[in-house]
């Protein structure tokens, strides 16, 4: 069917009406003299913003008489629905610090989780493997579902709301573990019965990450029957895709196809051309998509505003040494002959996997920034080349050491991508914002690792860089990829609209000052010009200062039945 245009289908999702309203009772919030932008693409109003309890009850004519409890003078600057973070790794971040004050502070009110991994199901192999893998963050598990993990966040305690998919590779390890097998019929069935169960529990739908194993041995027929189990009760389809590069294109229709089968949303995640010989791809790919749309699919992707991106060194290595899952990688790294094969293979431009250290075209771009090792941290901050020099080993060989003395996949930045490209994709009307990160502080535990730059300025480089500076689009466009088109591609009912009955979810922000702070070289600082965030009604920041509120709520999906399931447990 022809697709609503986003104004129209951001209204039809929100159960708010867009007519002003002044009822008599106290509000217990009042926001005056700002520029109020209400998500769904429209020009921005003179109106003022009245709260009471975590719901937007009016918009009453600017300066009109009211009385409130507090009110809050916006001094012209934007007023908007609070930003969604559509792909965010925040999953253990919130459990060390739940301000999140790196997104916070740019006015992120949601994380969405679930690319590939979720934190649920979890059976006690999982749960034991999940507790060896931890990092700089430690802490126990004692959810087994994807909806226990979500509501364990909302009992301790976060500042923003919370969601997620449940991941495809979850799912999988849940029900096969992690060697390249595929599912028997009877395996597969209750791979699809997880994700029913994820979804009555909340989950936005599934979502995939295809280069990494175990996730990579998984065909398409696989794909389609979790998506198709999720879109049962309007469930989505999300996916890093199995290739942004040598077989980009053919990786853009395999997404597409899926949303073809199940008859619902498919969105790329952090839809990008990595390699150089790549680069000319993003407009094939995005033609692709456009055809798609046109022909009434629902296919949509999101962006990071960054040339570069960020994961494991191990998507150096070939995905059949790691099939088995970490330790087994070990182990097959540590035998001579095995070595000297991955070594071949790391070094072939022709290899079939996605070699995203050939992609980055030098070892001078691939930045190490996050180590498990104590011994080994100090070389935070270092590109592969230069730690090679240092060795005296070439840095294939320095790659797979490493790993082995780190015992982990070690974060990585890839240099990949074009920067005309980026703004390519964001000129694209169907693209949405995710920064692929965690949310934290320049404090405490997360002093001990580096990060990418995305994790403290994506919102605000997008709004200030590219919408201000760059004027790829209108403010009150850039606002609704943040806001109202995250919320209708993925249902969440009176999130990302600034309207009467939409959850008090709102940013207030200085168009004219955003800007991201962040660099590779120092990436934790904070971005600037967001003043104040209000999460479901509660102000979380002040005058740029968090508040340490923690009113954050779990967000659920279609399929949500009331109440949190316990999972079959394996």
């Amino acid at each position: 069917m022809p697709q609503l245009k986003p104004a129209l289908l951001f209204l039809a999702l929100c159960a708010c009406s867009p007519a002003m309203a002044a009822p008599a009772e106290r509000y217990d919030l009042l926001i005056r003299n700002g520029v109020v932008y209400d998500g769904s693409g429209g020009a921005p109003q003179r109106v003022d913003v009245a709260v009471s309890g975590d719901r937007i009850v009016a918009l009453l004519p600017a300066g009109q008489k009211a009385d409130a409890k507090e009110i809050l003078d916006a001094k012209g600057m934007a007023v908007a629905p609070g930003f969604i973070n559509v792909l965010s790794w925040a999953t253990e971040s919130l459990i060390a610090d739940g301000r999140g004050v790196s997104d916070t502070k740019q006015g992120v009110t949601l994380e969405i989780f679930g690319e590939g991994w979720s934190m649920g199901p979890v059976n006690p192999r999982m749960r034991a493997d999940a507790l060896k893998q931890q990092v700089d963050i430690r802490y126990d598990i004692p959810w087994t579902t994807l909806g226990g993990y979500l509501e364990h966040l909302e009992q301790r305690g976060v500042t923003p709301n919370v969601a997620s998919f449940v991941g495809a590779t979850t799912v999988r390890i849940h029900e096969l573990g992690e060697d390249d097998v595929d599912p028997t019929p009877e395996q597969l069935a209750r791979m699809q019965d997880v994700v029913r169960q994820a979804m009555r529990e909340g989950a936005l739908g599934v979502g995939s990450s295809l280069i990494y194993p175990p996730a990579a041995f998984a065909e398409t027929g696989e794909l389609i029957a979790l998506a198709k189990a999720a879109g049962e009760s309007g469930g989505g389809y999300i996916s890093h895709m199995r290739s942004e590069a040598d077989r980009f294109l053919e990786a853009i229709d395999e997404t597409i196809s899926i949303a073809r089968a199940t008859g619902q949303r498919a969105e790329a995640y952090h839809l990008k051309a990595a390699g150089e010989k790549n680069w000319p791809k993003m407009q094939q790919a995005i033609d692709r998509i456009n055809a798609a749309r046109e022909a009434g699919l629902q296919v949509s992707a999101d962006m990071y505003v960054y040339t570069a991106g960020a994961t494991g060194l191990t998507a150096s290595l070939p995905p059949w040494v790691q099939a088995g899952g970490h330790d087994a990688m070990i182990r097959r790294l540590k035998d001579p002959a095995t070595r000297a094969r991955v070594i071949a293979e790391m070094r072939d431009p022709d290899v079939s996997w996605e070699n995203l250290r050939l992609l980055a075209g030098s070892d001078e771009r691939l930045l190490l920034i996050e180590f498990k090792s104590d011994a080994l941290k100090p070389l935070g901050g270092k590109t592969l080349a230069a730690i090679a020099r240092e060795r005296g080993t070439s840095p294939e060989d320095t790659a797979i050491d490493l790993i082995i003395e780190d015992d982990h996949r070690i974060g990585t930045a890839y240099f990949l991508m074009s920067e005309e490209n980026i703004e390519l994709g964001l000129k694209q009307p169907w693209v949405s914002l995710g920064s692929d990160a965690e949310s934290s502080a320049p404090e405490g535990v997360f002093l001990k690792s580096s990060t990418h730059p995305r994790a403290y300025g994506n919102v605000a480089r997008f709004l200030g860089h590219y919408v201000r500076d760059r004027r790829l689009m209108p403010l009150e466009e850039g606002i609704h990829r943040l806001t109202g088109l995250p919320a209708a591609n993925w249902k969440l009912k009176d999130r990302g609209c600034l309207q009467a009955g939409c959850y008090a979810d709102i940013v207030v922000f200085d168009p004219a000052t955003i800007a991201d702070r962040a660099t590779y070289d120092k990436p934790q600082q904070y971005a600037t010009g967001v003043s104040e965030v209000f999460v479901n009604g509660v102000q979380v920041l002040r005058e740029g200062e968090h508040t340490g509120a923690t009113p954050g709520r779990v967000v659920r999906g279609p399929g949500w039945t009331g109440r949190a399931d316990e999972a079959v447990r394996r």
